[in-house]
């Protein structure tokens, strides 16, 4: 990581040259405390196919489409810093990435031909960990919460665990659990096994960790917020790699020079899913028709095409929704 040693280097000799101009010091953030570190749960969290199995997709209105029409808004948690997914556009300060198209996908099926995503669509921007909590789930500490959204569209793996918890779409998406390493340590890794005595940085929350523990127990584990949280302690030198789905590090490799996902065997599989509160079978059939409808319509490569496309390859969407 010299390059990013380098350049703090000429930014404190910037900082420096300016003072020395007579520009006062521009007062620095203190850096938000990271949240404690989450263990892994105990119990075995499958993502078989029996867990992935969804309600047959139904596109008839229940009673909560009904509820959320006459609101007028859809409540919807995403994320806002996962590049390529769902991500902040500084030009525009909207929300944009793979993960808003599946948010548009059924918005559009909720209000019809006349939906305006900018003001029936309430994004609120949330952390890995507020996804379970914020749908009715338990959060960390195992506290209960009430349901404050309607859906959770935010890289979200389905697996039996979070399932007793909360219900899911059908999969939208197949991802895969990889490692970013600097690029001059691509050639080093060469599988978990190399991530013995490493700082690696995931979520808390996320089953990145999770799995981690699990395949190199020798590895030291670093949690933060999220994955720019990450990114922040990979470019201070601060965690020597970080973990995560690809889709998520393939973002993070596009926004740094010197951070690559090298070749590599996935450590596990990822199924995404829409996540929705629990017991709502009904909502659930209609997502499931949204999604199948966002893919017949060709909407769903697409979008995969403008966001995904350059830096993951091809893609197909997954068997659950075609």
């Amino acid at each position: 990581m010299i390059g990013h040693r380098r350049l703090a280097v000429v930014l404190s000799v910037a900082v420096l040259a300016l003072g020395a101009c007579g520009y006062e010091d521009t007062p620095v953030p203190k850096q938000a405390e990271e949240p404690p570190y989450t263990p892994a749960p105990k119990s075995e969290c499958t993502t078989d196919a029996a867990t992935l199995a969804s309600v047959p997709a139904d596109a008839t209105p229940g009673a909560t489409v009904e509820r959320i029409r006459s609101e007028g808004v859809l409540k919807v948690g995403v994320s806002a810093d996962t590049y390529l997914m769902a991500a902040r556009n500084p030009a525009t300060s909207r929300i944009q990435g793979f993960d808003v198209e599946v948010v548009k996908a059924i918005g559009e099926a909720i209000f019809g031909e006349t939906f305006n995503f900018n003001t029936q669509t309430q994004l609120r921007v949330i952390t890995a960990a507020d996804r379970l909590p914020l749908l009715g789930g338990l959060d960390a500490e195992g506290n209960e919460h009430p349901v404050e959204l309607d859906l959770v569209v935010r890289n979200f793996t389905i697996n039996s665990c979070r399932k007793e918890q909360i219900d899911f779409s059908a999969v939208y998406y197949e991802a895969t659990q990889k490692v970013l390493v600097p690029l001059d340590e691509e050639a080093t890794y060469t599988g978990p096994s190399s991530l013995a005595g490493k700082r690696v940085c995931a979520p808390n929350s996320s089953t990145s960790l999770v799995n981690i523990e699990k395949l190199e127990p020798d590895a030291i584990i670093v949690p933060a917020t999220n994955h720019t949280g990450c990114l922040i302690k990979f470019q201070n030198d601060e965690v020597d790699a970080i973990t995560g789905d690809d889709t998520v590090l393939a973002g993070l490799a596009a926004q740094d020079p010197y951070a690559v996902v090298p070749d590599q065997t996935p450590l596990s599989s990822e199924p995404y899913g829409v996540g929705i509160p629990k017991g709502d079978e009904e909502f659930v059939a209609f997502v499931n028709a949204a999604l199948e409808e966002m893919v017949d319509s060709g909407e769903w490569q697409r979008a995969y095409n403008t966001w995904l496309e350059d830096e993951l390859g091809e893609g197909d969407p997954p068997d659950a929704i075609q």
